[in-house]
Order: C-alpha cells, then structure tokens, then sequence
C-alpha cells in the first residue's frame, strides 16, 4: 500500500507537517511495512509560502518594508526553482498587523507587498506567484504599483502616497517609471473571490467593514474607487468591473491584472501545479487529505476539493480527515472525496476539542486505517 497524505493545516492547533506525522505514525501501525510520503499544502491563504517552499525545497528571504501603515516591518517571501518567487501580500499588508484601534482603510495602503515585489523582481525572479487575501487595505492596488514605479497623480499633479483616502484625490496615472522587469515576467495571482472593484459587491462595500470602515468611511471609499475605475478604463481600456476578483485585497486584484498583466487562478489549482502534485500521485492507493471544519464552503477552492479532484482525475480514492461538519460538507462528494472521518469522537465543548486535537486526530486516523483494511479484507 501507498499513501499520499495532503491536508491543510488545522488553523491553531495542528500544522500540515503534524498532521502528516500522525498519519504515518497510524498507518505503519495498521499496514506494517506500508509506503507513505506527505506535502504541506494550502490553498492560497495563510500558509501558502510555507507549503509550497517545504514541498520545492526553496527558501524563506526576509525584507525590510513598509506595513499598511507605512511602519517598519520586516516581511518575507519564497524563493524556489531559481527563478521563482511566492508572496502572500498579507505578509506584508495583512490586517492582523494594524492594532484595533488604528483599523481605518482610509489610512492604510499596500506600498509593502510592492516592495516585496520588486524585491523579487531585483532578485532576478520571473516567475511570480502572489496569494491575496487577508488584507488590511482598500487602496485599490495604488500603493503597491507606486512601489514598483507607478505615479498616480492628484488634479494639481502632486504624486499621491497610495493609501486608501487617495482614491478620492487621484486624477492621472503615469507608468512611465514601472520597474522594468515587470515587461518580462509571468505574474500569477492566487485569488478564490469573484468580486469586481466597484459596486454592492466590489471591494470597498463587501470588505471594508472588517477593515475598520464606518458605512460614512465606506460609502466615501466606493465614490473614490468608482472615480479610480474609470480612470483605468480611460487610461488603459481595461474595464475591471467586468473582470472577476478585480475587487480582492481591495482591489489589489484590478491593479495587478491593469499594470502586471497578471493571470488570475485559484489558491489551491495555483499551489498543486507549484508543487507538481500530479506527480506525486504516481502509484499511490489512496489520499488523505482534510482540514479543521468541512462544509459547503470546502467545495469552492478549498483544499479538499482541489485535492479531492486531482486524485480523481487519476483514478485514485481520497478522504479527508476534518476537525468537524458544518452544513453542506457532503457537496465534497462531488469533488473527489469519498469519505469524510471527523475527529470528534463524542459530546464536548470546542475548548476541549481544541486542546485535546492531536488526540483526537491521531484516534481518527486509526479508525480511518482500521476501515480501510477492512475494505481490502472484503475485497479479497
């Protein structure tokens, strides 16, 4: 027998790599003598970099930027195959780092993940993979592209900062200073969401509460990003509103897919191809694959699903080992995943869950196993 073990992390309290341990740890138990490897994997969210770096082998570099308030902070990247970068633009601009207190998507920007971007285009990378999500910032992407030389323009001709209150103020844009490597390279944006820039669905109205934004401070933000899209649309013919995940990271999406000509793909069909997990199905009997709570959502993107139908495609049974069930998670049977084994194993409070979860999972994976040899034992 050989196993293929691909689970996303249980977000606080199990890490791919732990997961991959008890799974071997169980299945040499039940099957002696049994073939296993195990690869970290995320689908474009937090953890992307470090999946992909571990399975590719690449580094971690770290950089000086700015953060989303244009503080010091210290950022990092994936560098692989050697001419290939991964960034998660939350390292960078992510909403854990603004305090509370300070959450206002007026005054916050993406100028950092630029930085992080021309950082890898310096370094000689032209192969860029950029996971979105997370973001503190409603900036439309300004920030970032003033980063990598772009000059967004105020009515008097004044170069904007590229924080969130510029959109309002922006009146022209000039390229001419774009880093010149960006003509040269592949840039791929890891992106799950559909939304557009503008609208009842667009960035500002869909994420901008969570980012600190009062309906006053939203209601302002969506007339300045109305005001930006059409500005693009002027200037580059490019109508973002039409083009599906224009409205990610608020609106991160529209400027890299107007100024980097970036191709926009799911988190996890991004990270399986990153790390060649085709490949890696070669002679395997069976995956296992989960994540901390399965539903309706698991199907869309998600881990098990991208997982689950890769393995189909090739013949192969998967199940997922899940913290818990949410409503909707039997839509994974539709995507490749035969059998779904929770870790709970009776009646407790979530804290209990929590703290107890290595137990609780390393049990599921036994019974898992156990049912597995039964299967053989039927089939003989």
């Amino acid at each position: 027998m050989k196993f293929l073990f691909a689970s996303d992390s249980f977000k606080g309290t199990l890490s791919s790599e732990r997961i991959i341990d008890l799974l071997t740890e169980s299945a040499n138990k039940i099957f002696p003598g049994c073939e296993t490897f195990g690869v970290p994997v995320a689908d474009g969210g937090e953890g992307t970099v470090d999946a992909v770096i571990a399975v590719t082998k690449g580094n971690i570099k770290t950089v000086k930027v700015h953060g989303p308030l244009m503080e010091d902070a210290d950022a990092t990247y994936g560098e692989f195959n050697g001419d290939s970068a991964i960034i998660e633009m939350a390292a960078a601009s992510g909403l854990p780092m603004v305090p509370v207190d300070k959450r206002n998507p007026l005054n916050t920007t993406t100028y950092g993940t630029g930085e992080l971007i021309r950082d890898a285009l310096d370094s000689g990378y032209r192969k860029i993979s950029i996971a979105l999500g997370g973001s503190a910032t409603n900036d439309g992407g300004m920030g970032a592209m003033s980063a990598l030389g772009v000059k967004f323009l105020d009515a008097e001709g004044n170069v904007l900062s590229g924080f969130g209150s510029d959109l309002n103020k922006v009146a022209d844009i000039d390229v001419r200073g774009l880093h010149p490597a960006v003509a040269e390279t592949e840039f791929t944006i890891m992106c799950d969401v559909t939304n557009p820039l503008t609208g009842p669905d667009g960035a500002t109205y869909t994420f901008g509460k969570q980012k600190g934004g009062t309906p006053e401070i939203l209601d302002e933000m969506e007339a300045g990003m109305k005001k930006y899209a059409k500005l693009l649309l002027d200037k580059t013919g490019i109508d973002v509103d039409t083009v599906p995940g224009t409205g990610a990271a608020g609106g991160l999406g529209a400027a890299f897919k107007v100024f980097l000509n970036a191709n926009m793909k799911s988190g996890i069909e991004t990270v399986l191809d990153l790390i060649e997990f085709d490949k890696l199905l070669e002679g395997v009997d069976v995956v296992v694959t989960g994540e901390g709570r399965i539903d309706w959502q698991s199907a869309f993107g998600k881990v098990p699903s991208g997982i689950g139908m890769r393995s189909k495609n090739k013949g192969i049974p998967a199940v997922a080992i899940v913290g818990g069930m949410g409503k909707g998670a039997d839509k994974i049977f539709e995507f490749g995943v035969e059998s779904i084994i929770p870790t709970i194993n009776g009646a407790m409070e979530i804290d209990e869950a929590l703290e107890r979860a290595e137990e609780l999972y390393a049990g599921a994976a036994d019974r898992l196993f156990r049912l597995l040899k039964v299967g053989m034992e039927i089939k003989k």
